[in-house]
């Protein structure tokens, strides 16, 4: 009788163990189906900040894409902007919404260093608008500013879907 428990335990260990095995490869094979499928994601893609340094690289990837997916937004602008004095109409500030965009949009200036404070709120821009003899909202010292164009690329009821943060640099002369 004691030749049957040995039995019927090697039995149950052999069970066991093989029970074991077949845990420890299902679970390496979940961990294994997670990690690949991990590396398949799409990183998350957020806003480049498009500075003097990288614009024309920024260009040639826009130009290299031929859909603009809905909230994104293709930039046509000069970055550099100058005005006589703080008060003044700039001959050379332009801002257009390009007509393949898929979005109106609006934009505010702000100073690179204290984004709290803006300088200028654009009125809406349809796609195919364009603006012009921009005036800013709040008078500078004669000086250059680094700034940030931040857009807002909005829905019909003007919500926004989207921004955009392009580098720009501000210089007024008086």
């Amino acid at each position: 009788m004691s030749d049957n428990t040995n039995s019927k335990g090697s039995n149950g260990l052999k069970i066991a163990i093989a029970v074991g095995v077949v845990v420890i490869i299902a679970l390496l094979g979940v961990v294994i189906f997670l990690l690949v499928g991990r590396g398949k994601e799409e990183p998350e893609k957020r806003n480049v900040v498009v500075t003097q340094d990288n614009v024309e690289e920024v260009v040639q990837e826009m130009a290299n894409e031929d859909y603009i997916e809905p909230g994104y937004y293709e930039a046509s602008m000069s970055t550099t902007w100058t005005f006589a004095t703080g008060s003044d109409v700039s001959d050379d500030a332009y801002v257009a919404n390009v007509e393949g965009n898929t979005n109106d949009v609006y934009f505010d200036v702000v100073l690179a260093e204290d984004e709290d404070q803006v300088i200028y709120k654009s009125p809406v821009i349809p796609r195919g608008g364009e603006l012009k003899n921009i005036a800013l909202d709040t008078p500078l010292e004669a000086g250059t500013y680094d700034c940030v164009c931040i857009y807002h690329l909005i829905d019909e009821e003007q919500n926004t879907i989207s921004t955009l943060r392009v580098g720009i640099t501000v210089k007024v002369n008086q």
